[in-house]
């Protein structure tokens, strides 16, 4: 049996600059879909895949993600004495556990191997799930239950993918798919924006991995790739020359709320897909749209 994932490493140490002026003083991480902070679906998907230890990787400018994993007596005491029972039970159930959180700065912004490389001592010598919080998934299961049933078979490592449009994969990183069901094949090698012609498919890394602890000695030693910064998928190309990589073609669908266009549609997708606001919110747009 491989060892037990518990620890789930979240890089939100980004500065957002696709999303000026709103992230200038505000940490993208804490943009709303719907109701809900982007970094709170990342969390919930993890808890939800059994993750024990919850590890952010931060900058400067980032300590209300902090908060937000912390106890506002003030507001609690308010919603109490108000009667707002259920608004108070939402806020409780979002926390971790006291001493399930760490937190640890990243002081430049070097890029998503060295926030990884980061987290190196939280993390430990044991696996870990990684999860970029901006992508946003729609699914259930959640995707990393999704990997972790995998993982459970096949130890490892275990990458999260989808399919898009071939026309589009020089804007993502792309994996040669082996062989093996959608549910946990093997990955043969992987390239970071490949020209269409060059593609080994049309399977996108999609912001969920679970990685084995060889991967930190690999990012230490990482020289500087694409944008001048650290980048997991070059050491994930040297640590498949000697470890499993295995893909998962996860039932769902992410929304990349990194942008502005994937960062609409979640919020249309996921309003739409609430009991309490479908009716009206699927009236108003109809209205606005007629009223055009």
């Amino acid at each position: 049996m491989p060892n037990r994932v518990r620890t789930a490493v979240f890089p939100v140490a980004g500065l957002g600059t696709r999303f000026l002026p709103a992230t200038k003083a505000m940490p993208k991480e804490m943009l709303t879909v719907v109701d809900r902070p982007l970094i709170q679906y990342a969390v919930d998907e993890a808890r939800e895949a059994g993750i024990e230890h919850f590890v952010f990787v931060t900058g400067r400018n980032k300590g209300v993600i902090e908060d937000h994993f912390d106890r506002q007596f003030e507001l609690e005491q308010t919603l109490e004495a108000r009667g707002r029972t259920e608004a108070l039970a939402e806020l409780q159930k979002d926390l971790p556990s006291a001493g399930q959180s760490s937190f640890t700065r990243q002081q430049e912004p070097l890029g998503l191997g060295h926030a990884v490389w980061c987290a190196r001592e939280l993390v430990g010598n044991q696996p870990f799930a990684l999860l970029l919080p901006d992508m946003v998934f729609r699914a259930r299961p959640g995707v990393l239950k999704q990997m972790m049933q995998t993982y459970e078979e096949t130890g490892g490592n275990i990458i999260g993918v989808e399919e898009v449009d071939p026309k589009d994969v020089s804007s993502y990183g792309i994996v040669a798919r082996g062989e093996g069901p959608d549910s946990g094949f093997r990955i043969t090698g992987m390239v970071e924006k490949p020209r269409r012609e060059d593609a080994p498919s049309n399977l996108f890394i999609s912001g969920r991995y679970i990685l084995q602890p060889e991967i930190f000695a690999l990012l230490s030693e990482q020289t500087r790739g694409a944008g001048g910064e650290i980048q997991l998928t070059d050491a994930m190309q040297i640590l498949i020359r000697q470890q499993d990589f295995t893909g998962v073609k996860y039932h769902g669908k992410v929304f990349d709320c990194g942008s502005k266009l994937g960062f609409l549609a979640a919020n249309v997708i996921f309003a739409l897909d609430r009991p309490d606001l479908a009716g009206p919110f699927r009236r108003a747009i109809r209205d606005a749209v007629l009223s055009d």
